[in-house]
């Protein structure tokens, strides 16, 4: 349903985007995931036809989206971060004008409308100003929208931002129920929901794919590890000079820091007795008068796995008056193919 190949984008000096090139298959959920900076969001402004790329194709079920950006994005259901709404409308109103502007042709307008209503869940609200929903009404309003004409693809851009945790669950069995008719492309910071919800995850860093695996194939790769995770109360500088001094440790992953001055560590070991390696560790931060909070096992999980995978560093973030100017030079380039 998506194919992209040898994707390039350069902002400048700067490579967003470094040759990368994956496809999403029909009925997949796929979980798009990477640091702030790592290329996530020109990936998918690039697949939605807002920025066109430097090098490199982009089909949407075969349309090219230079090529055919009409017809390529009339297949596409988009929801950014933040979606366009018009807050004095009301959300049957809004969607009114949506399935006008996107020129969607049904036998009947007021039930294609009702029959989105109902798949997302705001029939009851439907006659109600937009800017008197809560939050996650108006995430659900911006997804009937980019559900209307029944897209064979829809991309997620950070579709639970910002809701509460009742909301966030009820956005999740959504998400789940459009695999079942769609084609998915979901990024998140959540990473807990992209792993209950993806069958499979694509990690990108620094412009480039470091991970394309199904979630259970990412999960066991580093699942063989024989790490650690370390709870330390006491200065990070301190705690990291203790632990590269104790035999058996051989790296030392990026320590997040829990609450204010509490800091917790992953530790990568060497093939030898994990119970040895923990003594060690325990009377070293004693002597120093670090106490631990807490010592297991690493689990392997989804949040364990990005921090392993995207190690480095984030890259700068992009100016918008580039994406301006991006998305200016892509209007000019499909009018002199006309």
């Amino acid at each position: 349903m998506v194919q992209i190949k040898n994707l390039v984008k350069s902002y400048g000096k700067i490579k967003a985007l470094d040759d990368i090139s994956f496809s999403v298959k029909k009925g997949e959920i796929l979980g798009f995931l990477g640091d702030n900076g790592a290329g996530k969001s020109t990936t998918l402004n690039i697949i939605t036809g807002y920025l066109y790329p430097g090098e490199g194709t982009v089909k949407i079920d075969g349309e090219d989206v230079l090529e055919n950006p009409l017809k390529a994005r009339k297949k596409i259901g988009y929801l950014p971060e933040i979606p366009p709404l018009y807050l004095d409308m009301t959300v049957l109103s809004y969607l009114k004008f949506v399935y006008d502007l996107k020129k969607i042709k049904t036998e009947n307008k007021e039930e294609h409308i009702e029959k989105i209503c109902e798949k997302v869940g705001i029939s009851d609200v439907k006659g109600r100003l937009i800017k008197n929903l809560s939050k996650g009404y108006k995430q659900r309003v911006g997804l009937a929208s980019a559900l209307l004409g029944d897209p064979p693809i829809i991309i997620l851009d950070e579709p639970s931002v910002g809701l509460d945790p009742r909301q966030v669950v009820q956005m999740r069995e959504l998400i789940k129920n459009l695999g079942k008719e769609h084609t998915v492309v979901l990024s998140s910071h959540i990473l807990s929901e992209v792993q209950e919800i993806c069958s499979r995850i694509l990690i990108i860093n620094k412009g480039k794919i470091i991970a394309d695996d199904s979630t259970e194939g990412i999960l066991k790769k580093l699942s063989q590890k024989n790490s650690i995770v370390l709870v330390v109360e006491g200065a990070k500088e301190k705690t990291l000079d203790v632990l590269k001094k104790i035999d058996g440790i051989t790296k030392i992953l990026e320590p997040l820091e829990k609450e204010n001055g509490v800091f917790e560590y992953t530790l990568c070991l060497e093939n030898l007795p994990k119970n040895v390696v923990k003594r060690n560790i325990f009377f070293s931060l004693a002597k120093e008068s670090l106490p631990i909070l807490g010592m297991k096992n690493f689990e392997s999980n989804l949040e364990n796995a990005f921090l392993e995978l995207t190690k480095s560093k984030p890259s700068e973030n992009f100016k918008s008056k580039d994406l301006a100017k991006d998305s200016e030079n892509m209007n000019l380039k499909i009018e002199n193919r006309k």
